[in-house]
């Protein structure tokens, strides 16, 4: 049975998909909740926030994410950095999953990914799991409800947790399956909860999809001036670098926390929500996130809480350190309404070293920065993939392989050229440790990471004296108002020189060594700007 709304010549039976139970499409917030507590999916928590655990599954699962290998995307697929399945195995997939799922309830949304219209994405996302439908119209842009007579989905994404992959018959490597065919412009998701494998699946396409159009989508945050959309600043970093914290100023608007794109009229947010980590979330800190942990339909995500006050227990990680909050993006004071900024004036490239030798913020050309981009250096947080339970560093090109399915030079070509056009000036942000080693070290005070940004974003950083620093070359500043000069020279923080010095070797090799795979594909210059 039909309910809600929905173009009436593109629904689910018309896609093929039939002998469904109850199809709920396009529930408004209010008539999801009711419906995912009548399912027994989750509690209402203070101010009517949504509750819930994902199971087994608190983290995305790469090693479970294939993509299908035909005859379009032979060429233009990073295989070495994704899971291959055969056409073949995808329709067995698609035919077992589809059978699974008669006579099941299921929730439908029809979305769009991506502010500006020229180049959006608009996309479907059938969800077994009603709360998961709560967590697409935060995350996603939704349509006036007029547009939904007319809605035809370009991509559409299934996702059923109920449904258990076979290995054998299905090509894949476990129970748990994420597959995309880019050709049948089709997602389908089985055997995990997690709700974050809806969000990263359209992010994946739109990274497949845009590059075709000299667009060049982004694993960052985005913000711009109060009242000046043309000074807008773009904040590279994977989870747990500080995207979501650092672009929440309250004194600049926010664009969005996680997924833009830079096209030849400016950056565009692809989403209409954020998607928080909530561990150690402070009100003191980030007030603006922590006040959304209480609004109407945030979707709270494996957090401990109290179950006679329903207070949430913010340090308790014994579900996962991977904890977080969904919202839509109005409930950030200073959000935009329309997703649209001018081009980038400041690039922010976060990095979480948890070496402890990187300073708090570099200059850097722009060869520097494709080399930077291109390395992807910070350090995986506990919890954020499936076994990863303490802070490990990592190369991860782009600041986003698992979500980039092209060569990593074509993104960092794209991203060179506009730096190159526009005159973006590019900084290198270390939010990880300083005065040692990661268990020795602290790290970053907030204070001093945000006081770097303001002075960067405001154009004051420039007019002060630069180093040039030893091990990678780039311009460090020797002073900003209200930081510490030694939190500058991270040398000068260790207890012992020479034990700065040999940790600055050892990840000045790691570096080289990662890079030996770029070196046929980049311009001499972007090579001598590699190390020094």
């Amino acid at each position: 049975m039909i309910k809600g709304r929905v173009n009436p010549s593109h629904t689910l039976e018309d896609q093929g998909i039939t002998e469904l139970g109850n199809v709920f499409y396009n529930y408004l917030e209010p008539s999801i909740i009711e419906e995912a507590l009548k399912r027994g999916e989750g509690h209402l928590g203070q101010g009517g926030a949504f509750l819930c655990e994902t199971g087994e599954f608190t983290g995305r699962s790469p090693k479970d994410k294939f993509t299908v290998r035909t005859a379009t995307t032979e060429d233009s697929i990073w295989w070495e950095n994704t899971n291959e399945m055969s056409p073949e195995h995808f329709e067995v997939l698609k035919a077992d999953m589809l059978e699974h799922m008669k006579g099941r309830d299921y929730f439908v949304q029809d979305m769009f990914c991506g502010a500006d219209a020229a180049h959006r994405l608009d996309v479907r996302l059938c969800t077994e799991l009603a709360w998961h439908n709560l967590f697409i119209r935060h995350m996603f842009r939704c349509p006036e409800r007029g547009e939904l007579d007319s809605f035809t989905p370009e991509f559409t994404v299934i996702n059923c947790p109920s449904f258990k992959a076979d290995p054998e018959r299905h090509g894949c490597r476990s129970e748990t399956v994420i597959a995309a065919n880019l050709d049948a412009k089709l997602i389908l998701i089985g055997n995990t909860q997690y709700a974050g494998e809806n969000k990263k699946g359209i992010f994946g396409l739109m990274n497949y999809l845009l590059p075709e159009k000299g667009v060049m989508p982004m694993h960052g945050s985005a913000n711009h001036a109060a009242g000046n959309a043309v000074d807008s600043a773009v904040f590279f970093g994977l989870s747990g670098t500080g995207k979501t914290t650092l672009s929440a100023d309250p004194d600049r608007t926010l664009l969005g926390d996680d997924e833009h794109g830079w096209s030849d009229r400016g950056i565009f947010n692809f989403e209409g929500g954020c998607y928080a980590k909530t561990i150690s979330l402070s009100p003191e800190a980030e007030p603006e996130i922590y006040a959304t942990t209480s609004m109407f339909g945030t979707v709270i995500e494996n957090m401990v809480y109290d179950e006679e006050t329903l207070d949430l227990d913010f340090e308790d990680d014994s579900l996962t350190a991977n904890m977080r909050c969904a919202y839509p993006l109005d409930y950030i004071p200073n959000a935009s309404k329309s997703g649209l900024a001018g081009h980038p004036k400041n690039i922010i490239m976060l990095t979480c070293d948890a070496f402890g030798v990187l300073p708090p913020i570099a200059r850097l050309t722009p060869a520097q920065a494709m080399y930077h981009f291109l390395s992807g250096f910070t350090a995986k947080v506990a919890g954020t993939e499936r076994g990863v339970t303490e802070s490990q560093p990592t190369f991860s090109t782009c600041f986003g392989a698992p979500f980039m399915p092209r060569r990593p030079e074509v993104y960092g070509n794209l991203l060179r050229e506009k730096i190159a056009q526009y005159g973006s000036t590019c900084w290198l942000v270390n939010t990880g440790w300083t005065g040692g080693a990661y268990g020795t070290g602290s790290r970053m005070p907030i204070k001093a990471t945000r006081a770097l940004l303001t002075a960067a974003l405001d154009g004051s950083l420039n007019n002060v004296e630069f180093r040039k620093d030893p091990n990678f070359g780039f311009e460090v500043p020797t002073e900003c108002n209200g930081v510490a000069s030694i939190l500058l020279d991270p040398r000068r923080t260790w207890d012992e020189a020479t034990a700065y010095d040999a940790q600055a070797a050892k990840l000045v090799e790691m570096f080289s060594d990662n890079f030996e795979q770029y070196l046929p594909y980049i311009d001499e210059d972007v090579k001598a700007a590699a190390i020094g």
